[in-house]
């Protein structure tokens, strides 16, 4: 099987689990979106990491994945908000760990273990807020649309910067993404506009039309944001994909870098303008 092939089999087999997982029902959704927090939180961490303090990172991800379902909980089945800072409990029993790491000659790795809940765990949790409302309902559609906006502005910022960019104009960050180009980010945040536009006047949206460009221009620039991060990261650690859970498309954290930065910058939007 070529990597074209490969890739399109394995980008319509994610799109298919993403809208199975936000069109059907709060159960699916929690499921799935919780299981990509561990893979994105384990693939951070095998990064950083590597074989080192197993035991930490297992207890991490658990931090990390105990934030992620009260705040499910919370949202979603009424649970009294009181009960959200026992999700700290992991956390704190993570930090104590540290104390009893024999083998301190690595020891500054503990704070990608920190980190790996700052960047991952506390972001993802937030997707919650788009899909319950404030009486516990559920409806996938807006963070749907958030993530297609996402996805239509790498998309476009792509095409853009292999068409034009990589012939014209300066680089927007070539010290940690040399491809990327200043056409290809304005390509980006076009095709981002419209598509929030497109959902604007096909009643997805309920907002105006002036929310909608403005949410398109923070989840843009949000984005790439988050794409330059993780990309930073795997410079780093030299690495060319987090993992390879996806055929011809590199790991759950490769596809959800910029959303991990957008996806709350949007939510933080909408909870300032009263939206939600």
């Amino acid at each position: 099987m070529n990597n074209f092939t490969k890739r399109t089999i394995s980008s319509a087999v994610f799109l298919a689990v993403m809208l199975t997982a936000l069109l059907t029902n709060q159960y699916v959704y929690g499921a799935v979106m919780l299981f990509i927090l561990v893979v994105m939180m384990w693939e951070f961490l095998k990064m950083t990491c590597g074989t080192e303090y197993r035991y930490s990172q297992i207890l991490s991800i658990i931090a990390g994945a105990t934030m992620f379902i009260m705040s499910y909980l919370y949202k979603g089945f009424g649970m009294p908000g009181r009960f959200i800072v026992l999700s700290l409990i992991p956390f704190f029993i993570l930090m104590i760990n540290s104390l009893y790491v024999k083998d301190k000659t690595r020891f500054a790795k503990f704070a990608c273990l920190y980190t790996s809940i700052l960047y991952i765990a506390i972001p993802w949790t937030m997707l919650n807020y788009t899909v319950f409302s404030n009486g516990g309902n559920y409806s996938g559609i807006i963070l749907l649309c958030f993530f297609a906006i996402v996805w239509g502005s790498d998309v476009g910022a792509y095409i853009f910067g292999v068409t034009l960019g990589q012939k014209y104009g300066k680089k927007l960050f070539p010290s940690i993404s040399p491809k990327k180009s200043w056409i290809g980010f304005w390509g980006g945040m076009l095709t981002a506009i419209l598509v929030s536009l497109a959902f604007y006047f096909t009643g997805l949206f309920k907002y105006n039309i002036a929310h909608c460009i403005a949410m398109a221009i923070i989840l843009d620039i949000a984005g790439v944001y988050g794409d330059l991060i993780e990309s930073q990261w795997k410079r780093h650690y030299e690495v060319k994909d987090s993992g390879y859970i996806i055929p011809g498309h590199g790991g759950l954290l490769d596809r959800f870098d910029s959303a991990l930065l957008a996806i709350p910058s949007g939510v933080m939007y909408l909870i300032i303008m009263d939206l939600i």
